[in-house]
């Protein structure tokens, strides 16, 4: 089981918008004591929408998809996840109730925008249509809910606003709802180094030997460029299990000292 996100819509991808999405997810897993493993940015075309969604909701990932739930001709979200799962869409019942009581809200005890039955308002409940069997996500910004679905492999998707501001409480219920009981499950550990003037090629044998000794560790380089008055420089550090991560940090320094590199605690 991993955690992924897909970010939904044209505006992302032509950088008319830019995504908060995957930044604010990555922050909300490590509060958490979590990681993202994936994210897949789609535009706003039906059939890769479907084919992913369908893809993703085969597996057994725990998935946030933003974007593409409203009422719009670009919202292609709600039908792509029903016809990914094979269910028709439905107006829910909880969420055309909270669509309802926010139109008598914005209406402010004006009675023709508080028509329910009017042909703008009954529009506004397809934003409450959502694939057979979903289950509602509370929005406190608006009411207006998001869904979730149960995946085919013991996975689930949690389909949310693509508005940052309505879709972060979301997520964040989501997990605190749903997932607590994977928070900080798995003990995670990160320790670096800064290498001045690195050259990774001549770091390589050091990382495949640390990688080699301790089964548990990844090994990453992160090199940086001489810019703006600042000296060559590779971030180089050791991530994964606590006590394995220790030992291989010890084995990384004494490699540098061998190999007669300068470096710096990160």
């Amino acid at each position: 089981m991993a955690f992924g996100i897909i970010i939904i819509g044209d505006e992302i991808l032509s950088g008319r918008r830019s995504d908060k999405h995957l930044a604010k997810m990555i922050e909300l897993l490590a509060e958490r004591g979590l990681s993202l493993e994936w994210a897949e940015y789609i535009g706003d075309d039906p059939q890769r929408i479907t084919a992913t969604l369908r893809r993703t909701l085969a597996s057994d990932d725990i998935v946030f998809c933003c974007g593409g739930i409203g009422a719009t001709p670009d919202d292609h979200t709600r039908q792509c996840a029903a016809d990914a799962i094979g269910a028709p869409l439905q107006l829910h019942a909880e969420a055309k109730a909270l669509i309802q009581q926010r139109i008598v809200e914005m209406a402010e005890k004006d009675p023709i925008k508080a028509d329910l039955n009017s042909a703008e308002n009954q529009h506004r409940l397809k934003m409450g249509e959502f694939p057979s069997g979903a289950e509602i996500i509370p929005n406190a910004f608006n009411r207006i809910p998001g869904f979730s679905l149960q995946g085919t492999n013991g996975g689930k998707h949690y389909f949310v606003p693509g508005f940052p501001v309505m879709a972060e409480p979301m997520m964040k219920w989501a997990l605190d709802t749903h997932h607590s009981h994977l928070f900080h499950a798995v003990k995670h550990l990160e320790k670096a180094v800064i290498v001045i003037d690195g050259i990774e090629s001549a770091l390589t044998p050091l990382m495949e030997a640390i990688e080699l000794e301790f089964a548990s560790v990844k090994v990453f380089s992160l090199p940086s460029v001489a810019e703006n008055g600042k000296r060559r420089h590779i971030e180089l550090g050791v991530k994964g299990d606590p006590e394995s991560v220790e030992l291989a940090y010890v084995r990384m320094l004494e490699g540098l000292e061998a190999l007669h590199q300068n470096y710096v605690v990160d």
